[in-house]
């Protein structure tokens, strides 16, 4: 699914929310990674096989990297 050098880590990867955003919507609260991940303002996910992580860890790569 990525197209990014190097390759963003897959959906399953431990390091998973390093993947690039491809949409992200503030309004709404969730961003959509490369690999196919839905992060959430709350640092829940939404993997694509359905799967939910819960909102437990620090702040996401993606939110801190667009902060600076």
């Amino acid at each position: 699914m990525c197209q990014h050098q190097p390759s963003c880590p897959s959906a399953d990867a431990s390091d998973h929310d390093a993947a690039r955003v491809v949409a992200c919507f503030p309004e709404q609260g969730w961003s959509l990674l490369c690999n196919g991940v839905i992060v959430f303002e709350d640092h829940g996910e939404i993997r694509p096989d359905g799967s939910a992580c819960a909102a437990d860890r620090g702040p996401a790569p993606h939110v801190v990297g667009a902060a600076a």
